[in-house]
């Protein structure tokens, strides 16, 4: 039986050697970090992991090495949008002949102004592609980033049309009352925001979980408020995750979380992106490092607001 889709599953930062190629020891590592600090699963290959600046043979290779690192196949949530269906059909198969508990999809972003229509037939002919082989798929939804994405017309259409497949949706639109609106319109659907930044509030309006780039740094802290989100303390705890996403968004999330594993693993190689993207300068980085929320998880001892 697939495994629920619930909890906190971190897009994990995916480290590079001194080659500029993806280090399988290095995310194998994080990946057990991650998994022991109380994340459900692993939403591999998204935003955070710099997917869209790997090669189709690269993300595969990102899903063999957390199986090879003893990741189970049942903790992987791979994003496998793409811009051609193709490749987005490939790496789809590819997950769920590895026993994936699903994929989270993009919306192919490069052209803008597409109709429902043209989305639907998308996402049609992907799982037409995958036959018997078809993984269950959560949508991913960021227009900040990809503009395009899954309207709420679209989506129920979706859910009609392909039950059981169709599972759910990462929402990272930034928006609190259309996440709200997703929770509310199609009951029993999956629904994640794409950040802690109203994660109690998401929770409360029914919300299953979370997937977002600070889950990386603060794995531990957001695991237990998605598990411990109707306790007293439950607005403590959001103040102090609050806290750590603003002082990672500040300096870009995807750099300003390298470079807190970098202090965190005294590993400078985990600083490394790939360009256009460029690590945190020595004076940003230092800033960021000396802020008290982000030094207390450093140390291992997250400070509770």
């Amino acid at each position: 039986m697939a495994p629920d889709l619930t909890g906190l599953w971190p897009p994990v930062c995916t480290p590079f050697d001194e080659t500029g190629a993806v280090d399988p020891v290095r995310l194998q590592k994080h990946a057990q970090a991650l998994l022991a600090d109380g994340a459900t699963g692993l939403a591999i290959l998204g935003t955070t992991s710099e997917a869209n600046s790997l090669t189709l043979g690269e993300r595969r290779g990102v899903i063999d090495a957390c199986l090879a690192g003893g990741i189970p196949a049942s903790a992987l949530l791979p994003g496998t949008g793409a811009s051609a269906l193709d490749e987005a059909a490939e790496l789809s198969c590819h997950a769920a002949d590895a026993g994936a508990a699903g994929v989270l999809l993009l919306p192919p972003f490069y052209y803008k102004g597409v109709t429902d229509d043209g989305l639907f037939a998308f996402v049609a002919r992907l799982i037409e592609k995958c036959g018997a082989r078809v993984p269950r798929i959560v949508l991913y939804h960021i227009p900040p980033m990809a503009v395009i994405g899954w309207s709420m017309p679209l989506t129920r259409r979706l859910i009609e049309a392909f039950p059981g497949v169709v599972v759910g949706m990462k929402d990272s639109s930034g928006d609190l009352a259309h996440i709200k609106d997703v929770i509310a319109a199609f009951p029993g659907f999956a629904v994640f925001p794409g950040a802690e930044t109203f994660l109690l509030e998401a929770m409360r309006a029914g919300a299953v979980g979370c997937i977002s780039a600070t889950a990386n740094v603060n794995a531990r802290e957001i695991s237990a408020l998605t598990a411990r989100w109707r306790d007293p303390d439950a607005d403590a705890r959001q103040r102090s995750i609050g806290a750590v996403r603003e002082a990672v968004q500040a300096c870009g999330l995807i750099p300003g979380a390298k470079a807190i594993l970098a202090a965190r693993y005294r590993d400078p190689a985990w600083q490394a992106v790939r360009p256009p993207l460029l690590p945190l300068s020595e004076a940003a980085a230092s800033e960021l490092l000396a802020n008290p929320a982000i030094a207390a998880l450093v140390a291992g001892k997250p400070a509770r607001g």
